[in-house]
């Protein structure tokens, strides 16, 4: 994607990503706190609309090409764009919250897996990978590298630890537009695309299955699964490109990151 294509924000819309960054951690955490067998999936999507509703904000994926959910919740097996609704979480599953904030202009965008009370070795194996390939792969989201080297070395970490990275679906740049340029693979070689520069802001999500990358959406033409039925673990920040080490804006006030 050509580089004049991608946004470079301004210290004022640095300060509204800021912001739209904050509500939308807290909503991330809100509905991880909320992950409990028992509860339905439609309860926590109501939770965070009445959170940001408080915060002034709007749900960023709620109407978004008519997604019918404020936030993308996926349960085991489902890696992403799962639909709130009347499922009930149980003892053992792995949830993926998937939430994003409009407020003032601008959109926050962060994801994470969380256990439903007591999980397997691997399901917590597999979301302790998927959140550290993030850490891996942003220590290259740095002036002067290339957006590759970011996907490169979550790659390089997930495969080493025996998973597997989806390629259907990839990290993106979030400002203004909830998806913008450039495109962030989780895999591939390093030194291709765009050369990231500071004032860059993306969505760096690193979507992971414990077998085949494959993936299939099913017929709601949301939800989309491990096509062998493995499960599967979902990370992601918005993040912003600096002169130094990229700064998190997915952040709640007390430095939470999950």
């Amino acid at each position: 994607m050509a580089l004049d294509l991608i946004s470079l924000k301004s210290q004022r819309e640095i300060e509204a990503m800021r912001r739209a960054g904050r509500i939308t951690a807290q909503a991330r955490a809100l509905a991880g706190s909320m992950v409990v067998p028992g509860i339905s999936t439609r309860e926590i999507d109501l939770a965070v609309r009445s959170f940001m509703k408080e915060k002034g904000a709007r749900p960023s994926f709620l109407g978004y090409a008519g997604f019918p959910g404020a936030i993308c919740i996926s349960i085991n097996e489902c890696v992403i764009h799962g639909i709130p609704g009347p499922r009930i979480l149980k003892e053992g599953d792995i949830v993926s919250v998937d939430v994003g904030a409009y407020i003032d202009g601008f959109h926050g965008d962060c994801a994470a897996t969380y256990a439903c009370g007591k999980i397997s070795d691997e399901a917590r194996r597999l979301i302790d990978v998927t959140q550290t390939s993030f850490w891996k792969g942003i220590a290259f989201a740095r002036k002067g590298c290339r957006i590759s080297d970011i996907g490169h070395a979550v790659q390089t970490y997930v495969e080493s630890n025996g998973f597997s990275v989806v390629r259907d679906f990839v990290g993106h740049g979030v400002g203004a537009k909830l998806h913008e340029a450039p495109e962030i693979r989780n895999y591939g070689v390093p030194g291709h695309g765009p050369r990231i520069l500071p004032g860059m802001t993306l969505a760096v999500e690193p979507m992971v299955c414990a077998g085949d990358w494959q993936v299939k959406v099913l017929k709601d033409n949301w939800t989309t699964v491990s096509r062998d039925g493995s499960l599967t673990a979902h990370y992601e920040n918005s993040i912003l490109i600096t002169d130094g080490e990229p700064e998190v804006l997915t952040v709640t006030e007390d430095g939470a990151y999950v």
